[in-house]
């Protein structure tokens, strides 16, 4: 099982460079950030990890631009959103940052979708709730398409373009993780013989959604974790239901607090190596 590193990147906290290189002089596998384009101040929908929300939810870069900065600077570990917000985002525009990330990094790019909680921040972008999921379906498909295809056309109910040149292409067909924790998830992952990217949940919660889509797949399916706590015995856990790799929750501080914790993360991993 490899080892990350995930972290909502803020104007307040370590610069993407730092942090990048940090990661993979410390052995780290990937650096895998969430995305949030804002926050509106209604506050109408709760967090889902109960109270307050915190502010990393509205200081995080755009991820593109910070995995490219990353992409710069490092030669080895997997740059993954987990998960970029693909319901509030343009696909062909998407799909070209997402290609060029692929291409400055030499196709070390991965791509965790999902369709999101906060239904005001969806709400800003044009985005109706109640069709989020088949949003998120029509653009995976057209980003795919425009990834592969010369030229690539895509028509659908919410995407619909005509035969289209986009270049660059990825180096690679970047793997596809999607995130959630709900039956449309299992069927979503499943409809795009993707991976899935999960939170820390439980382990009969993992295990539950995992076997739910060995069984619609018929094989194993990519497993990869955001936020991953700092706790050997999970690890062991999540190790033997099939993940691939894990990332380890960096909080979002400033540059010297990061190495610091980036120093006893990566110690930690070593004594769980033998």
């Amino acid at each position: 099982m490899k080892f990350g590193i995930s972290t909502f990147v803020t104007d307040d906290g370590i610069d993407p460079v730092s942090l990048a290189t940090a990661i993979e002089d410390r052995g780290f596998d990937a650096l895998v950030i969430a995305e949030h384009t804002h926050i509106p101040a209604s506050r109408e929908s709760a967090y889902p990890g109960g109270g307050e929300l915190p502010d990393v939810y509205y200081k995080t870069l755009d991820p593109f631009v910070t995995l490219a900065a990353a992409a710069a600077v490092t030669s080895r570990i997997e740059l993954f959103t987990g998960i970029a917000l693909l319901i509030q985002r343009d696909p062909i525009v998407t799909a070209k940052e997402a290609a060029s990330v692929d291409l400055i990094s030499g196709g070390r790019f991965v791509f965790g979708v999902g369709a999101g909680w906060n239904i005001e921040e969806l709400r800003n972008h044009g985005t109706d709730s109640k069709t989020r999921g088949a949003l998120l379906d029509e653009r995976i498909e057209a980003i795919k398409a425009l990834w592969t295809n010369e030229p690539a056309e895509y028509h659908g109910r919410f995407v619909d373009f005509d035969a289209s040149y986009s270049r660059p292409k990825p180096v690679r067909q970047p793997p596809i993780y999607i995130g959630g924790n709900s039956d449309a998830t299992v069927k979503r992952v499943i409809r795009h013989d993707a991976g899935w990217i999960s939170n820390p949940f439980p382990v009969d919660v993992l295990s539950s959604r995992i076997q739910q889509m060995r069984e619609g797949l018929g094989h194993d399916v990519p497993l990869a974790m955001f936020g991953t706590p700092v706790d050997a015995d999970y690890w062991r856990t999540v190790d033997d239901l099939g993940f691939g790799q894990v990332a380890l929750l960096l909080p979002s501080v400033p540059r010297d607090e990061s190495l610091r914790l980036l120093d006893e993360y990566a110690a930690k991993v070593a004594q769980y190596r033998g």
